[in-house]
């Protein structure tokens, strides 16, 4: 093994959570999963990036069960027999070769469009209601509402613990709906959970304490965050070090373990004055472990491949994230569409083989390898 990637390989450890390597695979949206149940296709997918050398997988957004999570076609759910059936069989697969995975638990919130799958007729659930044209677009969610999505992320949790899963990620990144709360643009309420930051974060933080509590205290707990939203790439939801660390210290005390720290390029500083990403601010705030991601591995960041191209992404120089690890900004690494790609990527960078690393191009999303 090269010695400038070394770090990358060393074990990590919290709690009962024990990985071979740094390496995470990112959650990627796949949609192979008709009627929302992994299949064959999807159990050999997970495990040829763990047999590749990935310490810990991290699914693709997988619904919880409540009506309005989906918004996609083909995207696995975390509830019902059949899907938690799939997904018991990627747990014995990738645990087979020495991996660990977790579910990503994802409500997509106002994004829902009417006319999606399961039920065509379910609008979109978000903090504020949306009418277009005399039509209820988006339904405004009352406290009922917000009960019965925090009791769906709890009872995914305990599914997911129920089946060997190795933790869990709550998806509260990307202007889907935790964030949507979170979000000054998309939260217009007036009651507790509108108005200051403080109060935006009630909901995810009360949804992270019912999860704890339906886990108990040894099983991790991941959550992903970002201040860049899908509906708006420049979007910030604090300014400072000083407001991060207010916004993220509720939510650590709630029960989380580690945070995701969803940057579109890794490398950039998170605020002026310091070369510290968001992972590293966000380690030095809180004292939890961090995981980075944003274009590791390659020389195109991801929105390059949002609309039809024939761009390639090449495989990148990682002299700068090894830097970063070594310095312990951050303690894991989360790798996307180079993984995506090429299952092997993290057992090449192993070897010294980058000259091995296959490249990517939107034609890598139109199949599981």
């Amino acid at each position: 093994m090269p010695a400038a990637v070394k770090a990358l390989f060393e074990p990590f450890r919290l709690g009962t959570l024990e990985l071979p390597t740094r390496v995470v695979m990112a959650p990627m949206t796949r949609s192979f999963s008709p009627g929302g149940v992994p299949n064959a296709q999807v159990v050999e997918y997970y495990r040829r990036r763990a047999a590749g050398g990935v310490g810990l997988i991290v699914s693709e957004g997988t619904t919880v069960g409540h009506p309005a999570a989906n918004g996609y076609p083909n995207v696995p759910r975390f509830h019902g027999e059949d899907a938690l059936a799939g997904w018991k069989q990627v747990v014995e697969a990738v645990h087979g070769v020495g991996g660990k995975i977790v579910p990503q638990l994802w409500h997509v919130g106002n994004v829902r469009k009417l006319g999606t799958e399961p039920d065509a007729s379910v609008p979109g659930y978000g903090p504020s209601e949306k009418i277009k044209d005399g039509v209820q677009v988006v339904h405004g969610m009352d406290q009922q509402d917000i009960d019965e999505v925090i009791a769906a992320f709890a009872q995914a949790a305990r599914d997911a613990q129920a089946i060997g899963m190795d933790g869990v990620e709550i998806h509260g990144a990307h202007g889907y709906l935790i964030d949507q709360f979170f979000w000054e643009g998309s939260n217009q309420r007036t009651d507790q959970y509108g108005g200051s930051l403080a109060n935006r974060s009630r909901f995810a933080i009360e949804l992270v304490q019912a999860v704890r509590a339906a886990v108990g205290p040894e099983f991790p707990i991941i959550f992903r965050f970002s201040q860049w939203k899908q509906q708006d790439y420049s979007a910030r939801l604090v300014q400072t070090p000083e407001a991060l660390g207010e916004f993220l210290k509720p939510l650590s005390d709630a029960g989380v373990d580690i945070f995701h720290c969803s940057t579109r390029r890794f490398w950039e500083p998170e605020f002026e004055g310091s070369e510290l990403n968001l992972a590293g601010w966000t380690r030095q705030l809180t004292g939890k472990p961090t995981i980075t991601v944003g274009s590791v591995g390659l020389d195109g960041e991801f929105l390059q491949f949002m609309v039809k191209t024939d761009k390639v992404a090449q495989p990148a120089d990682l002299g700068g994230l090894m830097t970063r690890l070594n310095n312990q900004e951050f303690d894991l690494v989360a790798v996307g569409r180079a993984l995506l790609v090429d299952p092997d990527w993290a057992l090449k960078v192993r070897e010294g083989r980058q000259q091995d690393i296959l490249p990517f191009s939107r034609d890598a999303l139109t199949s599981l390898v």
